[in-house]
């Protein structure tokens, strides 16, 4: 996983000349539960199809130029390691930011499950 590389495939992109904007997000994880709770891993399984669908839908969206999500799955990660990654590029801030929050959104609710280690 790398983001640096999510960004020079963007880059490559015969159509980079019309972007204003690329937003990354880069998922961790945390020590803690929202509840509190003391945490001392995580494992992520990812619906694929669904997430193609999700990408192919968000990179048609106006203004946007491309979505790319990479995401560690079915692998115990331990606090501090980075679980996904998000990179969307596209030509106003407004489009971009949109795009990456309703992305995120959805692979969290809708696209993967993930199972927390509690001390």
């Amino acid at each position: 996983m790398s983001i640096e590389a999510m960004i020079k495939k963007i880059k490559a992109n015969p159509d980079y000349h019309k972007v204003g904007m690329i937003l990354c997000h880069n998922g961790v994880v945390r020590q803690t539960t929202r509840e509190g709770q003391e945490v001392t891993g995580l494992s992520i399984t990812v619906d694929h199809e669904k997430l193609k669908k999700l990408i192919d839908s968000q990179k048609g969206k106006k203004g946007i130029l491309d979505v790319q999500v990479e995401i560690i799955e079915n692998k115990a990660l331990e606090v501090g390691e980075d679980v996904m990654y998000i990179v969307v590029a596209g030509d106003i801030r407004d489009n971009v930011i949109e795009t990456l929050t309703y992305t995120l959104n959805t692979i969290k609710t809708k696209i993967t499950s993930k199972k927390q280690f509690i001390k």
